[in-house]
């Protein structure tokens, strides 16, 4: 099982938007979005700020917390 390191489908389904609009609102492919939505693939930091910024939120609502992902025990 993929790591799931973002929570953009999350925020995305909480302010009721969907992978297309985000892509329409930066610039992105929808495709890549939907990647970026399942964890498949992370945006860069730069994009990260960019899509806080469209969503109106902290860059840290992104992420989930590192402190109770499997597997970074020892890391």
């Amino acid at each position: 099982m993929m790591e799931q390191i973002n929570r953009l489908k999350v925020v995305l389904a909480e302010q009721s938007r969907t992978g297309k609009w985000l892509a329409e609102v930066i610039g992105k492919n929808e495709a890549t979005v939907s990647r970026w939505c399942t964890n498949e693939a992370q945006p860069s930091v730069e994009t990260f700020v960019q899509i806080a910024k469209a969503l109106n939120v902290d860059v840290r609502e992104l992420f989930n917390s590192t402190k109770n992902m499997r597997g970074l025990e020892n890391a």
